[in-house]
């Protein structure tokens, strides 16, 4: 058995948050627990995203559904992930090694700092 992953309760304390970002901006983050499976682990479904003055999702991490991993990986077409990340609006998912929950948070707002400061030069 895994030893508990401390940061699990804090993102499931930010579960159902909304979170203003500037020039209109906003976050929002899912997470609950659920049965550890070989696809969820560490038992807990969550979506972190990040959405635009008109409610359009821009990035986001999440294992709410699989992906299949491009062909260039071996046996891709028999390898699917459930942690992964939308990396802009038509990104259909690129693996997410999920390490923790705290490392989850840290990466995601890392993402949300760079394209919020991104959008601010063009």
């Amino acid at each position: 058995m895994l030893p508990r992953d401390s940061g699990i309760d804090t993102l499931l304390d930010l579960h159902d948050q909304i979170i203003a970002q500037s020039n209109g901006y906003w976050i929002k983050i899912e997470a609950w627990q659920v049965t550890p499976t070989s696809e969820i682990p560490h038992g807990i479904r969550y979506s972190l995203t990040l959405h635009d003055l008109y409610g359009k999702r821009i990035m986001g991490y999440d294992n709410a559904h699989a992906i299949k991993l491009p062909k260039k990986f071996k046996y891709a077409g028999r390898i699917v992930t459930y942690d992964h990340m939308h990396r802009h609006r038509a990104d259909k998912g690129v693996l997410y090694e999920f390490q923790n929950a705290h490392q989850l948070l840290t990466d995601f707002f890392e993402s949300v700092d760079r394209i919020l400061q991104e959008s601010q030069k063009t």
